[in-house]
């Protein structure tokens, strides 16, 4: 497993060891004693599968205290472009967004620490998979919208395929001016 750096603290992207021979492919998606040296000790507790059409963005999605979520996440089939924002209270960078493409035959994995809204475009009709540290709570849920002016988004698409709720989420700057997050 090759784990690369992105410029965010404790954000990385994972490359696992694949091993391929004529009957296929094989891979560890996820041993917790290949994890621990590179820094990744999550307990994960919640694992979820979702499949997106393409056209379709989902997120920004986030738990606040004391529900954070760290998620590992990946493509089982498909290609998707996954959007991180950094929004851990006292981070260097707090408010960045990091992007990267998350490939079923690249088989590469992002592992998103707590505090980071999450979301992700469907590049291609997608199978989506992710582990995350913390059991999902609906009074905690809270999010971004897709399209900030503030966060300046690369998304793939300008009028894509939404949730009723990822339509109407609020800005960064206004979850800020209703002290639902912290800048420090």
């Amino acid at each position: 497993m090759q784990v690369v750096k992105t410029g965010i603290k404790d954000l990385v992207e994972i490359l696992p060891a694949v091993y391929q021979d004529d009957r296929g492919w094989f891979m560890e998606f996820y041993k917790e004693d290949s994890y621990q040296p590179a820094g990744i000790r999550y307990r994960f507790t919640q694992e979820n599968l979702s499949f997106s059409k393409k056209g379709v963005v989902r997120g920004l999605h986030f738990q606040r205290a004391p529900y954070e979520q760290a998620k590992l996440v990946s493509v089982l089939q498909g290609k998707v472009l996954d959007v991180v924002v950094d929004l851990r209270k006292g981070s260097e960078t707090f408010g960045e967004v990091f992007t990267c493409v998350l490939d079923s035959e690249r088989r590469n994995m992002l592992m998103v620490p707590e505090g980071f809204a999450h979301g992700f475009a469907a590049l291609e009709d997608s199978l989506f998979i992710y582990k995350t540290s913390n059991a999902y709570n609906r009074e905690s849920e809270c999010g971004i919208v897709w399209n900030d002016p503030d966060l300046k988004i690369n998304w793939p698409f300008a009028d894509p395929i939404l949730s009723d709720k990822d339509r109407n989420l609020t800005t960064l700057s206004e979850l800020l001016e209703k002290s639902l997050i912290s800048r420090d």
